[in-house]
């Protein structure tokens, strides 16, 4: 059980992490979300977003992040 909590917390801390970049991206006007190649299509009734440059700049970010964390383990 004790594993389980650390778990948990350690999960939590991320979240608040990712919580607070975000806010602070939203703050200095970075255009996540809004980029170029983000699909946004506006229709009568309804609106379709899939933000795929968004996707793909985050994915290679976090991959690289996470290359140099295992390199220094």
């Amino acid at each position: 059980m004790p594993d389980l909590g650390r778990l948990l917390l350690f999960f939590g801390l991320i979240l608040v992490v990712v919580g607070l970049v975000l806010m602070v991206f939203g703050r200095m006007n970075i255009p996540l979300g809004r980029l170029p190649g983000d699909i946004v299509y506006r229709g009568k009734n309804t609106t379709f977003y899939f933000p795929l440059a968004t996707s793909i700049l985050l994915s290679v970010v976090l991959s690289v992040v996470l290359y140099f964390i295992g390199r220094l383990r």
